[in-house]
């Protein structure tokens, strides 16, 4: 009798972990990844050239998971700005 609270319950816990598990992957995990890129290929060339370039890779990708929040409405920006939805930049009365 009860199944629809249960499963109300169920969908906010599951909503609960995904929203922690996302935040874990972008908080931990990626900067992680990135930072055994960079020791990885280090140890294995022990030349300076790859090393800088995994360093560059690695702040670009660690960046961009840092501040996906920003890149999304950005993004969405672009989006409605190609599309004509945006504001017009010139006036074309003047042409």
């Amino acid at each position: 009798m009860h199944d629809i609270t249960l499963a109300v319950g169920w969908i906010q816990t599951g909503t609960g972990l995904g929203n922690d598990i996302k935040d874990l992957i972008f908080n931990v995990a990626i900067p992680v990844l990135c930072g055994a890129f960079v020791v990885i290929i280090g140890w294995r060339t022990k030349a300076p050239g790859p090393t800088i370039m995994a360093v560059i890779f690695a702040a670009i990708v660690w960046g961009g998971s840092a501040n996906m929040d920003t890149l999304k409405d950005k993004t969405t920006e672009d989006i409605t700005q190609y599309d004509g939805g945006g504001q017009q930049l010139t006036n074309t009365g003047d042409q």
